[in-house]
């Protein structure tokens, strides 16, 4: 039996009950560095992986086993590389992703927006300047600093937050205009990006 759980943001305060009850039942948990040190508030049973191709084998485990992905794992989460080495995960259990939680500290209903990761992805800019809201997930490369540069070259005008550890006690939530120059806090970071005028960027 293979678990795919969602760890939400990052502390185990944001959790679901589910979640929980998962990680104290089965066997094994397998989780990448700060999630493992989530779980391990949990139970004791938990195995550190580095790269993508260690959960394959970890999951080989003959018990109950739980993969715990941060987020939610079926929003540009581990799902789908998951079906792509032919796993088969009997039951997900949702989590919290950084960005609802974001958007609940902001105070902004996010019905609507467009949604992108930036992980390892290349994204043309003007589909964010054609939406009001855009959630954006990010990456060193794509680090916040480069995307309000970006979007500010690309004739973009309006308000970009970011979100940097969020959930964590070192949490930062920033505000700035698009163009603005953003510190690099952390490589954990969500952008809230709001457009000025959408259809004429």
């Amino acid at each position: 039996m293979i678990y795919l759980v969602g760890m939400g943001p990052g502390h185990s305060d944001y959790l679901t009950q589910k979640a929980i009850q998962v990680i104290k039942e089965v066997d094994k948990c397998v989780a990448f560095g700060r999630i493992s040190e989530t779980a391990r508030q949990i139970t004791h049973h938990v195995t550190t992986v580095n790269k993508l191709e260690d959960i394959v084998k970890n999951l080989k485990h003959k018990g109950e086993v739980a993969l715990l992905a941060s987020g939610d794992a079926c929003f540009f989460g581990i799902l789908d590389f998951l079906k792509s080495k032919q796993v088969h995960i009997d039951q997900v259990i949702p989590g919290i992703t950084s960005f609802q939680y974001m958007m609940n500290r902001l105070q902004i209903s996010w019905q609507g927006a467009a949604c992108y990761s930036l992980h390892g992805r290349n994204q043309n800019y003007y589909e964010i300047l054609n939406s009001e809201l855009s959630i954006i997930l990010t990456d060193k490369q794509n680090s916040p600093a480069v995307i309000s540069r970006k979007l500010s070259e690309h004739g973009g005008k309006g308000k970009i937050y970011v979100g940097f550890n969020l959930s964590y006690e070192n949490e930062v939530i920033l505000e700035k205009e698009i163009g603005d120059p953003i510190p690099d806090v952390s490589s954990l970071a969500t952008i809230i990006v709001e457009i000025e005028e959408p259809d004429a960027a």
